[in-house]
């Protein structure tokens, strides 16, 4: 039986429950928001960057820097005029028309150094002819006639004005070495550099529409492999999704159940308990009656006694030595067990059990019923993996990029053969300028070499007069040099000219105006070009942008799409909407419904029990009546303090009859006590606790029965409403997030195609590689090569003239005349007389 404690504790566990349950009835669990979209709801795509690239070509810093800006400088000082855009445009459209007049004028700059060319390589020839014509009458390059004191000084002058020439012609033709092999080395990548830019580009523009688009589009993979991964897990996060928003609700009903058949169960328990102890103790009392009027009558008898000393101060206690409480005047509870009789009918431990079996089952439930749906969105995805690649299919790029790819594909077959001729003239020119170049040094060899010589005889000739062989080959040598200078000179001039026309209208020409983007200019303004060259049209550019328009943002990272502005004939955003691969998808998931079955918590047997309960009259009982009568003791008069009290007389007693009869009669009051009195003491301590049991469980019994049997029926009822709630809304939010899948991914493949895949950035690059190689690796060398050589070449005439002087002071002197302008002579000295060789 329950003790009070648990009784209490029971009250508190099942307020709680009661307050749960009005909790979870109040707040619908339909009414949950979605999830919060976890970091991991961001896809991340693969680059899909065009794989073929045109790498960027930079101007790379050199030590010859300051010898092509010099080149540079004096290039536009000889060419001052800017593009001739009317020249050009009747050179392009009407070559016939074009007059002399006109070239010249612009090219005044370089008729200028044609006729100083012309003028230096009939000069020069002529000269040479004079010099050696004079060699043969023994003039130039003879002896000197009279040694003067200033001779010394005027040998000095020239030895050192012919090394500084000689200094200067050495580091002009180093750095003539060093340009031609750098023009060499860079001439034969830059050529192969053309086609092989033209063919990156041609495969570029041929990779986006084929390969590029494709790429994009089999990037689908990420948002389909999460979708299918999502889907995998879907029917069993809405099972346990329902499962744990309706569990409150369940629960607290099933355990709100549960109380009522263990209400039940103890109430009949304590009924029949209340029952069978009253009939006991009925029954007792008529037993005890007897016997204690039995005893009474023979301790008054006893205390009465005339021999029994101061017996008569307890004489008042053992005449009143009545029974208290009856019975047999509390109301009856056979009625009520009457009514509760063969309750209960239902096992309400198995009914939760099932109950609680079936709802836990909901998460397997689920799976199994949404297995259908799962499978068919399955394959509504597949066929949404084939609508996208109708992306890549219906994608018009390639007719816009098939022009501008056949396009480059003349361009890198027309520009073969002129590059071939190039190289093969560049080969010319390598070895001619390497062979002049020898020359020079040769000729140098020879100045540095007939110094040397000269100088040495000098110092070794006592007399001036006198022959010295050292000497007369220095001078021989510096006349080789000569010689070499008159007869090559011509030779470098013109080497000099060719490379300097081609390469410095080259630098003024292209280079120049395609720093400042003039080129472009000049190609933007209608007419300027034939219609065999309208670039605009091979790009396929729209009409009303321009080669500079479409290289600037080209430059600037933009794609095709932008460039040609697709968007005008290819809605782009119409073919990427969400709702044009995700309708059907949509469908199948809104239109899904599934019964879950019917959750039974209380079966119709259960459910008549409680109600029978209810009614059986327990709460009808008047508890007050028990609980009055058990406040009355068993017996009136305390036995234990009577028999104590005859135990107290016994010591007193003189005489041992009355002694002895007083000693019996207290252990027969004390075994009263054990046995008869003390056994219906016990059964009232357990008559009461089925009483408090009772009265305290009587006044909300109706109510506490309707509410569980009115709630138990309220979730059943809710609970499927409910479940189809939570489901929809399960459904609903994983269709959220499917969607944003696609969105995401819809949205990186416009942006994509826009910005990345159709990039025509490598365009750009193409053209600034074109400058750098022809202008910054090919045509400085270039020029900094002929303005070397060229320096070479002119300051071979002040190295002839100083080397012919110089020649002479090599020699002996024909006269040791003195001069006059000298007041210090030799008075003693005595002429040798010698023969003059001429």
């Amino acid at each position: 039986s329950p003790r009070p404690g648990s009784l209490l504790t029971a009250e508190a566990m099942r307020a709680a429950a009661g307050l749960l349950l009005a909790w979870a009835l109040l707040h619908p669990s339909g009414t949950q928001q979605c999830h919060h979209a976890s970091p991991g709801g961001v896809l991340r795509f693969t680059d899909t960057h065009a794989e073929i690239r045109v790498p960027a070509l930079h101007r790379v810093p050199s030590s010859l820097d300051p010898l092509y800006g010099l080149v540079r400088r004096s290039l536009d000082l000889i060419q001052q005029n800017p593009l001739p855009t009317e020249l050009l445009r009747a050179a392009l459209n009407n070559p016939s028309s074009v007059q002399t007049s006109q070239v010249v004028q612009y090219e005044l700059g370089y008729v200028v150094c044609a006729a100083v060319a012309l003028l230096f390589t009939v000069a020069m020839p002529v000269a040479g002819m004079c010099f050696c014509y004079c060699r043969s009458r023994r003039r130039c390059g003879g002896r000197l006639r009279a040694h003067r004191r200033s001779l010394s000084c005027r040998r000095r002058c020239l030895l050192a004005c012919l090394s500084l020439t000689s200094l200067i012609i050495l580091a002009s033709v180093i750095c003539a070495f060093v340009t031609s092999q750098r023009v060499k080395g860079q001439m034969e990548p830059g050529l192969g550099a053309v086609p092989v830019t033209l063919r990156t580009l041609r495969q570029h523009i041929d990779h986006v529409p084929q390969q590029g688009v494709q790429m994009v589009v089999d990037q689908f993979e990420v948002p389909r492999q999460q979708i299918t991964s999502d889907l995998g897990g879907l029917s069993r996060s809405v099972g346990l999704s329902i499962h744990t928003q309706l569990k409150a609700m369940t629960y607290a009903a099933l355990a709100d159940l549960q109380d009522r058949a263990g209400d039940l169960q103890t109430s009949l328990h304590h009924l029949q308990i209340l029952d069978k102890t009253t009939r006991a103790l009925a029954s007792a009392r008529a037993e005890l009656e007897l016997a204690l009027q039995e005893r009474r009558r023979r301790v008054v008898a006893l205390l009465d006694d005339p021999r029994c000393t101061s017996c008569s101060s307890v004489l008042g206690r053992a005449r009143s030595l009545e029974l208290g409480a009856d019975y047999s005047k509390v109301p009856s509870v056979e009625k009520v067990l009457k009514a509760l009789a063969g309750l209960p009918r239902s096992d309400f431990a198995e009914m939760i059990r099932q109950g609680n079996g079936t709802f836990n089952s909901i998460p397997e439930l689920t799976v199994e019923r949404m297995a259908q749906v799962i499978q068919d969105l399955r394959d509504e995805l597949a066929r949404v993996t084939e609508k996208v690649q109708s992306i890549a299919n219906s994608f018009p790029l390639s007719d816009y990029t098939r022009p501008v790819s056949e396009a480059l594909e003349k361009a890198e077959d027309r520009s073969q053969p002129y590059l071939r001729e190039v190289q093969r003239f560049e080969q010319y020119r390598w070895i001619a300028g390497t062979v002049l170049c020898s020359i020079i040094l040769l000729i140098l060899t020879c100045n540095m070499t007939g110094m040397a010589l000269g100088a040495y005889g000098l110092s070794k000739r006592e007399d001036p007069s006198d022959y010295e062989c050292r000497g007369e080959a220095g001078a021989k040598f510096l006349l080789v040099g000569v010689g070499l200078a008159f007869l090559f000179s011509w030779l470098l001039i013109l080497l000099v000219f060719a490379t300097f026309l081609v390469g410095g209208n080259i630098q003024t020409l292209v280079c120049r105006n395609w720093v400042n983007q003039e080129i472009y200019k000049f190609i933007d303004t209608p007419g300027n070009l034939p219609p065999s060259m309208n670039v605009t049209h091979q790009l396929n550019l729209r009409r009303d942008s321009n080669l500079s328009a479409a290289y600037r943002e080209c430059k600037s990272g933009a794609g095709l799409w932008e460039v040609l502005q697709l968007d005008r004939s290819y809605d782009l955003d119409e073919h990427l909407k969400t709702p044009k691969y995700t309708a059907d998808f949509q469908k199948r998931l809104s239109d899904f419904t599934a019964r879950l079955g019917e959750v039974r918590l209380l079966r119709s047997e259960g459910r008549q029990d409680l109600e029978t309960f209810a009614r059986s009259g327990v709460d009808e009982v008047d508890y007050r009546r028990f609980q009055e009568e058990m406040k009355i003791p068993v017996v009136q008069t305390s036995i234990p303090a009577l028999a104590r009290n005859l135990e107290g007389l016994q010591k007193m007693q003189r005489n041992s009859t009355v002694a002895g009869r007083l000693d019996a009669e207290a252990q027969a009051l004390w075994q009263m006590q054990n046995s008869t009195v003390q056994s219906q003491e016990a059964l009232v301590a357990k008559l009461g606790e089925s009483v408090q049991f009772l009265s305290s469980l009587a006044p909300h019994l109706q109510e506490r029965v309707k509410t569980t049997l009115a709630t138990t029926a309220s979730v059943e009822a809710r609970l499927p409403v409910q479940a189809q709630q939570i489901l929809r809304q399960e459904i609903g939010c994983f269709m959220r997030k499917e969607l944003r899948y696609f969105t995401q991914y819809l949205n990186w493949v416009g942006q994509t195609l826009r910005e990345d895949v159709a990039s025509c950035q490598p365009l750009a690059t193409a053209l600034d590689n074109g400058r750098v190689i022809l202008c910054d690796r090919i045509a400085d060398p270039w020029n900094a090569f002929w303005f070397s050589l060229g320096c070479c070449t002119f300051f071979l005439i002040p190295n002839i003239i100083f080397a012919v002087r110089l020649t002479k002071h090599f020699r002996p002197i024909r006269n040791r005349l003195i001069s006059t302008g000298s007041e210090e002579t030799c008075p003693f000295h005595i002429p040798r007389v010698t023969a003059l060789k001429l």
